[in-house]
């Protein structure tokens, strides 16, 4: 069922919170506690959008049935629908990521000045959607599928808080737009300022435990850069066998993923 037994644990964990999502739905009245449940679990949700990256990369089980069904619940912490990172990160930024007249997550102006923290994940977070939605026009059939599952999520969204205003706002539409913002802030400390044509030059890494352990190892990006295929459990391998190449500038070792402030708001 699984491509990989190293998904096991983290996938039990994520659909436990969705399951914890669903009794606080049905169960929770008091609109005080339901304005509270988003900001106690902020924390452990934004590290699900790592895993739903990963996932995006490389899919979780064998049966494609089973990949939407958990795309769906992934959704439903992230923002991030079937297919959005397939096109928007995989297929659009990870080929561009060196060139930033074309990267989708660029973090240059028009001008070629760096981006601010606060503007960079206001113009990404604002426009995920439709860049994704816009890289898809060269690969119809990932498009295709983006499009009626990402539908399929916010009709059922819809429909929830319609059966639940309060709990539908609170439990699933607010977590989802913050963890989708954060998930742009994060990106910014990935690649911001790095101005180069080398790929081992232009991704920040962060080797600490903590980081690595909640987000399955994405602190390795120069190796996830080099090899995206690559399975998160793999990255530390990966990044032994390329780490000579990275230059000592392109490390970072704080637990919130960032960099030093480039150009800071």
């Amino acid at each position: 069922m699984f491509r990989y037994k190293e998904d096991k644990w983290p996938v039990a964990i994520i659909l436990a919170f969705s399951i914890l999502d669903f009794a606080a739905f049905f169960l929770l009245q008091n609109i005080w506690l339901l304005a509270f449940y988003p900001l106690v679990l902020f924390i452990v949700k934004i590290n699900i959008s790592a895993w739903n990256h990963h996932h995006q990369h490389t899919p979780t089980f064998r049966s494609n049935a089973l990949n939407r069904v958990l795309e769906f619940f992934y959704a439903l912490h992230t923002g991030v629908t079937t297919n959005m990172w397939c096109l928007h990160h995989n297929i659009g930024h990870h080929v561009n990521f060196l060139d930033q007249s074309k990267d989708e997550s660029g973090w240059k102006r028009k001008d070629g000045s760096t981006m601010g923290h606060l503007e960079y994940s206001f113009n990404i977070f604002s426009t995920a959607h439709y860049r994704a939605f816009k890289v898809g026009k060269r690969f119809p059939k990932i498009q295709k599928n983006y499009l009626i599952f990402t539908f399929l999520t916010f009709l059922i969204v819809g429909l929830l808080t319609w059966y639940k205003p309060m709990q539908g706002l609170f439990i699933f539409i607010i977590p989802m737009i913050l963890s989708l913002f954060f998930t742009c802030w994060v990106t910014y400390g990935h690649h911001a300022g790095l101005d180069t044509s080398n790929e081992f030059e232009g991704s920040y890494n962060n080797e600490g435990k903590w980081f690595n352990v909640f987000t399955g190892n994405l602190g390795y990006h120069t190796a996830h850069h080099h090899k995206p295929g690559a399975h998160w459990s793999k990255l530390p391998a990966l990044h032994e066998t390329i780490k000579d190449k990275i230059p000592e500038k392109c490390y970072v070792n704080i637990l919130i993923d960032g960099v030093p402030a480039v150009n800071p708001v």
